[in-house]
């Protein structure tokens, strides 16, 4: 019976999370936030913040507010004060395509366990059709699937274990079914999901959970530019809400998160939207930001180059000529990586499919070649300048 097998494997992982708590001594919040020891503050949670903020910082760019609210969740989680009943926390990332939503998470999820892959992802455009709930929920009673309760959710991704939490993302949420959120209103109330047949369920309550969704992208684009508050096709009440805030002189933050909540209320029930802890907008990516995330697709491109003891180098005129022909503010970062696979990666493929094939021995094992990488009548050439030991 495959439902009572998975009961037998929820209550062997709850038995060894429980003898995990008996035997493990809970860390010293201090000790690990300032790698000292002393102080009261006791928590089950090993994560250091100073490392997560700066890695974040490092290669979200462009988006320092979102990142002052992740941090301010990973700090209530980490000092493990919340309400065990529910989530550690729920945010939901708005704003424009491109501009790091996911890429946040990734990156946490890289941090905390190792593996940008290490977090249970699901896209919601998977689940648009009402009758594709039951890929989230299970089937109902009665139908095929129904008694082993089998969804597409990962239990032990969402889990996590008793010292990092677990990590979902439901992405790009405005294009889920209503049954969908429907069945979210209970994880993000309790921490609960219990699959359609009643013989499965799985906690959400040592999770963090981040949904993503373009809505409000074009009327952010407004209030970033007031020029744009009476675009043609924007309804009343949103350039009436956009004016309001510009005539206060409100908080740029505050009153876009005013923005998106109009736009999430438009598209979700409001029981929905008040269970969201944290809704957070992402900016447009601006044009002073580009060469910093040049630096960033480099360095994730000398990571994959390493397998072949390969470092590429460029220049300050090399990146801005990236930069430039990869800002695109309708297309945020991946607008720079098409530009980057273009006129950087396929001449560097060229190249190091030439040097393969007449490189002369000689070369001792662990050394790299550095690959300089310049420019030539709008166009990239590299040249080896210097090869050094791979450390």
């Amino acid at each position: 019976m495959p439902f009572l097998t998975d009961r037998i494997q929820d209550t062997q992982r709850r038995e060894t999370q429980a003898r995990a708590l008996a035997d493990e001594n809970t860390t010293d919040v201090s000790a690990l936030h300032r790698g000292t020891r002393g102080g009261f503050l006791k928590s089950r949670f090993a994560f250091d913040l100073d490392a997560i903020e700066e890695e974040l910082r490092r290669s979200i760019i462009g988006q320092p507010r979102a990142i002052d609210e992740v941090m301010n969740v990973l700090r209530v989680v980490r000092a493990d004060i919340g309400d065990p009943r529910k989530p550690l926390a729920s945010l939901l990332f708005c704003g424009p395509t491109g501009v790091g939503k996911t890429e946040t998470v990734r990156t946490l999820a890289r941090i905390l366990h190792g593996d940008a892959d290490a977090m249970c992802r699901i896209d919601m455009n998977t689940l648009s059709q009402e009758h594709y709930a039951a890929a989230l929920t299970g089937a109902p009673p009665g139908y095929v699937g129904s008694k082993e309760g089998t969804t597409i959710l990962d239990q032990e991704k969402i889990e996590g274990s008793h010292s990092r939490p677990g990590i979902v993302l439901f992405d790009e949420l405005e294009k889920a079914s209503d049954e969908v959120i429907l069945a979210l209103l209970n994880v993000l109330d309790n921490g609960i999901l219990t699959v359609a047949s009643g013989e499965r369920t799985y906690s959400f309550r040592n999770t963090l959970i981040f949904m993503s969704s373009n809505l409000g992208a074009r009327e952010l684009q407004a209030l970033a530019d007031r020029a744009a508050v009476g675009a043609a096709g924007m309804g009343q009440r949103m350039r009436r809400l956009m004016a309001r805030a510009a005539m206060r002189g409100r908080d740029r933050r505050d009153a876009a998160r005013e923005v998106v909540t109009s736009c999430l209320l438009k598209r979700f029930p409001p029981e929905f939207v008040n269970r969201i802890d944290h809704i957070e907008a992402f900016d447009w990516i601006d044009p002073e930001a580009m060469p910093r995330l040049v630096d960033v697709e480099i360095s994730r491109l000398n990571r994959r180059l390493a397998k072949h003891g390969c470092l590429v180098e460029i220049d300050p005129e090399v990146s801005n000529f990236l930069a430039e022909r990869g800002f695109d503010p309708r297309f945020g970062a991946r607008g720079l990586r098409r530009a980057i696979r273009q006129h950087l990666e396929f001449p560097l493929a060229d190249h190091l499919l030439d040097l393969s094939a007449h490189a002369e021995p000689g070369a001792e094992e662990g050394d790299r070649r550095v690959l300089q990488a310049r420019l030539n009548d709008q166009a990239l050439e590299f040249y080896q300048s210097r090869m050094e030991d791979n450390v």
